[in-house]
């Protein structure tokens, strides 16, 4: 039971990521506080929980939320050990020469400013508290084109820098500061963000499971409990060296392009090696 008699409090624990680790933390022994805006998603989280989490309606875009989310949770246990800043969804999903400001604005508000301020409105409650840290969701979008719209990438890439730099702001109060960048995951992120109607979700993830098999050199669709043994090790003891950094959690799809780990698809210097070998037959 890693954090007996830690407080623990993760935001966007409505559903998938933040669900799985909301539990996995509660599992092991946390005092948990679970915030979103889906109230209905919360009750299946202390579901899924068996009644071990607490939960609050939280809007991260609403910096005055975050900051009653913190001070509830450190009034009501007497202070705060870790928090897991992963509210989020798709953004504005428009290209750079598309997009309107409102857009971005959301977007930024959404999943960049809200881990700013979840960081600035908790370290009040978490200075002098053995083995405080952050973990802050990123993506692998942070790392280039391709894997996102455009604002999200940006939002997740500033996310990365945050990190680093709250983690330099943080260590005069030892505690720590990380990120954790999932991959491909099977989550609702991807139908929510599509607006898909609620009858197609079930049949849509079923879809993405299915490609996101075959996405990247680890052969399994990534799950969310994937990125919550992740986020627990890093609010670990056991990571209590690690600081300022992220941990790509993506079965590999960031290793190179397609061809450098799936040997059906052809290298860059294949066709190249072709014509040296039928030069030599000639």
């Amino acid at each position: 039971m890693r954090f007996n008699g830690k407080t623990v409090v993760v935001t966007g624990a409505a559903s998938g990521i933040g669900r799985a680790t909301a539990v996995a933390f509660a599992g092991e022994g946390a005092t948990v506080y679970a915030a979103d805006i889906d109230e209905s998603g919360l009750t299946e989280t202390v579901g899924a929980s068996n009644g071990k989490v607490l939960t609050a309606l939280c809007d991260v875009t609403r910096c005055e939320d975050i900051k009653a989310l913190m001070d509830r949770a450190a009034a009501e246990t007497g202070g705060i050990d870790c928090v897991f800043n992963n509210a989020g969804a798709g953004g504005d999903r428009a290209p750079i020469d598309e997009i309107e400001p409102e857009g971005w604005d959301l977007t930024m508000d959404l999943l960049l400013r809200s881990v700013a301020f979840g960081i600035r409105y908790a370290v009040s409650h978490m200075i002098g508290r053995k083995g405080a840290s952050f973990v802050n969701t990123s993506s692998v979008a942070a790392v280039g084109p391709g894997y996102s719209p455009t604002a999200y990438a940006v939002a997740k890439a500033g996310v990365l820098h945050l990190t680093k730099v709250a983690a330099a702001d943080l260590a005069k109060h030892q505690i720590r500061v990380n990120a954790v960048q999932p991959g491909f995951i099977n989550t609702n992120i991807f139908t929510r963000s599509l607006d898909m109607p609620a009858d197609l979700e079930v049949q849509a993830k079923g879809a993405i499971a299915a490609m996101s098999a075959s996405a990247q050199p680890v052969a399994r669709g990534g799950q969310a409990d994937d990125i919550a043994q992740a986020v627990l090790f890093l609010a670990s003891e056991a990571a209590g060296f690690v600081n300022g950094t992220s941990l790509l959690v993506d079965g590999g799809i960031t290793i190179g392009p397609r061809h450098s780990w799936d040997p059906a698809m052809p290298g860059l210097f294949d066709a190249l090696q072709q014509m040296a070998e039928a030069a030599k037959q000639a």
